[in-house]
């Protein structure tokens, strides 16, 4: 077994091998041929297509599936794409129960949506399987755009830049690019490597170039950056963590969950991971779910989700608690952490049940202890210092409805924005937007 050197309890190699190949299996498998067309043919092509509205990105839902229908998925893909560059990945990974499939007539009438998370999955697999990208580049314009940021709203971003004939340099911190699409996604979402290939794929549109390794304070300066381009996209993410605010939080045992998730992302062989006897997760995202099920996945015996909060105000969708409940996760509501219990290394943790009242959130006194090696903290990240010279709202960038800052010449969006909600089909929508604002100040149309 492979041991931690700081928690003897924290360990990889708990399974037999062939478990780990089940336990990390597509969570969807995706559609053929024939079970496409079923699914295509339970769509009513609504005009006025509620599903279409609960799109972060706008996708022509009811087209592209009647696209599916009449045997032209590479048409179908062609729709998504337009709207959204990432659709393979949002088909994967976006909480389609509750935006389109939420919205499906078909849900509201029978409980049953037409599958359009494994439908958009279907027909963007189609052409990217084909090695084709459906699209050229414009006549070069002769402007230089810098996207600081390779998740995905800086590739949505950079992507629909070099379509309009800019150039763009593309900066990551990371040695690979992607973003949470990379290092921060259950690995049973996202198998065989898809989002390296997705991105591989995007970038076939040519005009953008890649620097790894590079990040603001890290090789890189917005003063240089503003005075060196025609314009800067930053889309930076979140790299600060927030503090647990418990008592023992140093204690050896407790991590990052985002950075437990982006171990096991990057391990060529999963069961290499050291994962505790008992794990608790303290958080209510999806960050949360995403470790505590792969810790149960990774052989925990004992996996808890402790949230503050009740399970109607859980960030998580329901079916991603239920999925989380399905695989023997235990999810403790209305129950924050007060001590991380053990002599020097983690032993426990000591919480405390939670009721609302008029002066918000607040401790009842009454106490309990689950039993724990390994404590996950999947309770929001941090801007941190690295986007000093532009205005920050809520601890966020602050940007306008197609992403401007409050400094000329400099956009934003992605988690580190003030934009909307922490999904990638936001982040899609946000650098997308920008980059036809951007389109339109370089060229002088605004």
């Amino acid at each position: 077994m492979t041991n931690s050197p700081f928690t003897p309890g924290i360990v990889g190699d708990r399974l037999p091998n062939e478990d780990y190949a089940a336990n990390f299996a597509d969570l969807h498998p995706p559609f053929n041929d024939h079970e496409a067309l079923v699914a295509a043919d339970r769509c009513y092509f609504c005009h006025d297509a509620p599903c279409m509205t609960a799109c972060p990105t706008s996708i022509d839902i009811p087209l592209f599936i009647r696209q599916i229908a009449t045997g032209t998925p590479e048409a179908a893909a062609k729709t998504i794409f337009d709207q959204n560059i990432l659709g393979g990945m949002c088909a994967r990974v976006c909480p389609t129960e509750t935006l389109c499939e939420e919205a499906c007539v078909r849900e509201k009438a029978e409980g049953k949506p037409v599958l359009i998370g494994l439908l958009q999955r279907y027909a963007t697999d189609t052409v990217m399987a084909s090695g084709t990208h459906p699209y050229t580049r414009s006549a070069e314009t002769g402007k230089r755009v810098a996207v600081v940021g390779a998740g995905p709203a800086g590739l949505s971003c950079a992507h629909r830049l070099a379509m309009k004939g800019h150039t763009v340099d593309l900066y990551e911190a990371r040695e690979k690019s992607g973003g949470l699409n990379e290092f921060g996604i259950a690995a049973y979402k996202t198998v065989n490597g898809f989002a390296e290939a997705e991105v591989n794929w995007l970038l076939k549109i040519g005009g953008i170039t890649v620097h790894n390794g590079k990040a603001l304070g890290n090789g890189l300066d917005l003063d240089d950056l503003s005075s060196d381009y025609d314009a800067v996209f930053l889309s930076i993410g979140l790299s600060g963590v927030n503090a647990l605010r418990a008592d023992g939080e140093d204690k050896a045992g407790v991590a990052d969950a985002v950075e437990f998730i982006s171990e096991l992302r990057q391990a060529g062989d999963v069961s290499s991971v050291p994962v505790g006897r008992n794990v608790v997760v303290i958080g209510g995202g999806m960050t949360a779910v995403d470790a505590a099920v792969q810790s149960k996945l990774l052989g925990a015996e004992n996996v808890t989700i402790l949230y503050r909060r009740g399970r109607d105000q859980m960030p998580a969708s329901r079916y991603e608690q239920d999925l989380a409940a399905s695989k023997g996760v235990r999810l403790i509501f209305n129950a924050r952490p007060v001590r991380v219990t053990g002599n020097g290394t983690t032993q426990g943790l000591e919480a405390e049940y939670t009721k609302t009242g008029p002066d918000g959130l607040a401790g009842t006194g009454e106490t309990f202890t689950i039993p724990a090696d390994q404590v996950l903290k999947a309770i929001g990240q941090t801007l941190g210092d690295s986007a000093d010279g532009v205005a920050l709202i809520g601890g966020k960038i602050s940007i306008s409805e197609t992403g401007r800052t409050s400094r000329d010449g400099i956009w934003a969006g992605g988690d580190c924005a003030s934009g909307g909600d922490d999904l990638t089909v936001t982040a899609v929508a946000e650098g997308r937007d920008a980059a036809e604002d951007i389109h339109k100040t370089l060229m002088g149309s605004e």
